[in-house]
């Protein structure tokens, strides 16, 4: 019982100063804020604690004890679900502004979905520690307003195109439009419909606590 208390303080301790409009420890707790939904999603196998908490779905944070082994064990995130096929879209952007710890292993990253989540598309902002895509590198292009390595693979259930940019970044925005436009270009997707476009931390090891801050976050699409 102590050290469940122990836990439970530990985590409620990362929560800001002032208390967030949502908190939770769930590992699928999940909120609804502002057309986004705001998701723990600690998924992995040998997860540790996570805790989420939330203003907005543009600004949140978790905290992650996770132990130091391989393979992701959560995927906190905001996303907005946009419901339109590639070509009918005229844009659709996004940026982002987020505070990451300097060890550990995991990747800022967004995760998008398209053709009723037959494909996955990831855009690697930054990573830290032992991390690696899905599938074999493809090329390397500059699209979307970045520099990136492209992989192509599959996880088992679906296609995975990751897109690593050629050097970390906590900020900034893209053009997502452009990158679907690219692998559309290359025959890799025909003009599927865009499903959740989810951006927050990939995390494979937090061992020992660590905080993780989206300051910011938004997604534009017409």
């Amino acid at each position: 019982m102590a050290l469940v208390t122990l836990l439970a303080v530990t985590a409620l301790s990362a929560l800001p100063a002032n208390a967030a409009a949502w908190s939770s420890s769930d590992k699928f707790g999940s909120w609804s804020n502002g057309g986004y939904t705001v998701r723990n999603d600690v998924w992995g196998g040998g997860a540790g604690a996570q805790s989420i908490w939330a203003n907005s779905y543009s600004n949140w944070g978790v905290w992650a004890d996770h132990p130091n082994t391989g393979g992701v064990k959560a995927y906190p995130h905001s996303a907005r679900n946009v419901g339109k096929k590639i070509s009918a879209l005229g844009s659709l952007t996004s940026s982002f502004n987020v505070s990451r710890p300097g060890s550990g292993a995991y990747t800022s990253a967004y995760d998008i979905w398209a053709g009723g989540n037959a494909y996955e598309i990831m855009l690697w902002m930054n990573k830290q520690g032992a991390v690696g895509p899905i599938g074999s590198y493809q090329t390397s292009v500059s699209v979307g307003g970045h520099s990136w390595d492209v992989y192509k693979g599959s996880n088992g259930s679906n296609q995975v195109f990751s897109f690593l940019r050629s050097g970390n970044t906590n900020s900034g925005s893209v053009d997502i439009k452009a990158v679907m436009n690219w692998i559309r270009n290359r025959g890799w997707i025909g003009d599927a419909t865009m499903n959740e476009v989810q951006f927050g931390f990939e995390i494979t090891s937090s061992s020992g606590g660590l905080n993780f801050t989206t300051n910011s976050y938004s997604v534009s699409f017409s």
